[in-house]
């Protein structure tokens, strides 16, 4: 007797969809497991309806309306492992940059009527609404990641993902550290490994699109970065982006920029940079 395929579903809540479009970029990588699962609703590639149970729940984007917060304790319920990918899922995204003002400060800003627009005050992670079960953090999260993480499960084992800093990653890479040598505020010190350190090759800083590392002390880099006279907007800024509302990062500073603020183009917060 043939045995039951894995079910795998793809979910989306406030988010730019590019965690999804991370899992169709997997391509050959995917086509390696494709036969040993059914994706069994996955809007971003196929048409099929909600129904059933789920062995495996992918959810990406934040709770950022009531709506919301009753889909996902639906997917939670239907759903025997979920996981959380993005930074919008793990830590409520850009769009939690309202979540340090008021919201209908935007709303006015963006809406011609905006009496009709329902929206939570704040855009929330996942986790703070149902279990979770595991996290994949990026923004957008990491192909690798998702193809190790469902392997991984099909192989009944942990994924093995990273949580060093990114900083173990330029001593690997032979990376001259940007805030040493060139006095440049970088966030690697703090940031989860993941990215394939992308900004640091390019002579750019971190500015955590990973989130922040296990057991890491941010307010400590922020208080040496300030003695070495970074000025305070400079850090809010490097803060205030993909996990601004992540434990240690909210904490660390004073509050969200009025110059981001300013740039902001509506609830979601997805302003320029």
């Amino acid at each position: 007797m043939a045995t039951k395929k894995p079910r795998i579903g793809v979910f989306k809540f406030a988010s730019c969809d590019g965690c999804q479009l991370s899992l169709l970029d997997c391509e050959d990588e995917l086509l390696a497991i494709a036969d040993a699962v059914e994706i069994g609703y996955f809007l971003e590639a196929t048409r099929k309806p909600l129904t059933g149970e789920f062995d495996i729940a992918l959810v990406e984007g934040s709770i950022s309306t009531p709506e919301q917060i009753e889909q996902i304790h639906d997917i939670r319920n239907r759903s025997r492992m979920l996981v959380t990918i993005g930074a919008c899922a793990t830590a409520g995204g850009i769009q939690a940059l309202r979540n340090f003002a008021d919201v209908r400060e935007f709303l006015s800003a963006v809406y011609a009527s905006p009496e009709y627009i329902d929206t939570l005050k704040t855009s929330t992670p996942i986790a703070d609404h149902v279990r979770v079960d595991f996290e994949l953090r990026g923004c957008p999260v990491s192909k690798h990641h998702l193809v190790e993480l469902i392997s991984a499960t099909l192989a009944g084992r942990r994924p093995n993902i990273p949580r060093h800093s990114v900083c173990i990653d330029c001593k690997r890479l032979g990376l001259t550290c940007l805030p040493v040598a060139y006095g440049i505020p970088c966030l690697g010190p703090i940031t989860q490994s993941g990215c394939g350190v992308i900004c640091p090759s390019y002579h750019r800083g971190c500015y955590g699109c990973f989130g922040p590392a296990h057991r890491t002390n941010v307010q400590g880099l922020v208080r040496a970065y300030q003695s070495a006279g970074v000025p305070e907007e400079t850090l809010d800024l490097l803060l205030h982006t993909f996990n601004a509302w992540a434990p240690g990062f909210r904490e660390s500073t004073r509050s969200v920029p009025e110059e981001l603020l300013s740039r902001s183009t509506g609830p979601g917060g997805s302003g320029e940079r």
